[in-house]
């Protein structure tokens, strides 16, 4: 039996809405990924920490403070750092489509914005795993 899509979903900085979040964290489990949620104020390192200690699949921020042009490249340098060219950086937010292209060329994966589908975002996540797990 494969193993189920392991999601480590955090809300880092100072962003103290995690309503989307949460939303997300059902949508996973309820299409049979096993969610680690962080919680809110995370910082790039204790991120990257948990998605080594859970053998994450997938790294998933949340963040409309922002902050995405510093947090996403933080964490993709330290998930580079630990070996974890494996996983995949997603997430979502407040985020010009100019970033997004920006990010993307960084090595992140698809951003989604308000209003994204969550099956959009699941098929996505799942779509990934069974294209790149190893």
């Amino acid at each position: 039996m494969e193993r189920k899509i392991r999601v480590i979903l955090a809300k880092p900085g100072l962003d103290g809405h995690d309503r989307g979040a949460k939303v997300l964290a059902n949508s996973f489990r309820d299409a049979g990924m096993e969610v680690i949620y962080l919680g809110l104020r995370q910082t790039p390192e204790m991120i990257v920490a948990a998605a080594v200690q859970e053998d994450a699949d997938i790294v998933a921020l949340s963040i409309l403070s922002g902050a995405h042009m510093t947090i996403f490249p933080r964490v993709m340098e330290l998930m580079n750092a630990e070996g974890l060219t494996d996983v995949l950086l997603t997430g979502g937010g407040i985020i010009p489509d100019s970033d997004m292209e920006a990010l993307h060329e960084l090595g992140v994966g698809k951003l989604f914005g308000p209003g994204a589908s969550l099956t959009e975002i699941n098929d996505y996540i799942t779509n990934w795993v069974q294209d790149n797990r190893k």
